[in-house]
């Protein structure tokens, strides 16, 4: 079996124990949905084997996909960087906040780094998080950025990072004097 090969493998057991633990359901749990043994899912999760035809379409139904589907979130797609130049930049002059996407763009993709500056005295303040529950890391490059997030306050310098998993409202502030320059990466639920 060529690199190739297993490579995929491996991206296809980690979808499938993925997909699973996202349910909350034991092997057992899944073996009774599909007609599929539980060791037959166990080496399947564990890239010992590779499912055939039937198989697949088993535990693509228990999981309310197609296995087209499926297998376009596993599929293996060359690394394409996406130069500064062409990064999506947002702009809010008035508010005193720039937003630049990082991150290329990637179907079935959890994790995105954006960065972000904002001049001295700017507020960003969400009510909502645009994805309940996703997990956040906030680094600072440059200046004092505080971070309010899960209720608690945080001061944070050049160099520092905050780690949390975001709920509900959240709020970043540059108290100044000089602007502040943070990443933040997203890992979605």
């Amino acid at each position: 079996m060529g690199d190739d090969d297993q490579e995929a493998r491996l991206r296809l057991a980690h979808r499938l124990a993925g997909l699973r633990a996202e349910r909350g359901w034991p092997l057992d749990e899944l073996a009774r949905r599909t007609g599929v043994s539980r060791s037959t899912l166990s080496r399947l999760e564990r890239a010992e084997i590779s499912p055939t035809a039937v198989q697949l379409t088993r535990v693509c139904a228990a999981f309310g996909r197609t296995a087209a589907r499926l297998l376009a979130e596993v599929e293996g797609e060359p690394p394409r960087p996406v130069r500064a130049g062409r990064q999506t930049v947002r702009r809010d002059d008035e508010a005193g906040a720039v937003r630049r996407s990082v991150s290329p763009p990637g179907p079935g993709l959890r994790g995105e780094i954006a960065e972000y500056v904002l001049r001295p005295g700017v507020e960003v303040d969400r009510d909502v998080p645009p994805a309940p529950g996703a997990e956040r890391h906030v680094w600072v490059l440059e200046g004092v950025v505080e971070v309010t997030a899960a209720g608690a306050a945080h001061v944070l310098r050049a160099g520092d990072c905050l780690r949390f998993r975001l709920w509900g409202r959240s709020r970043f502030r540059c108290p100044g004097p000089d602007p502040a320059r943070y990443a933040v990466f997203t890992v979605l639920p």
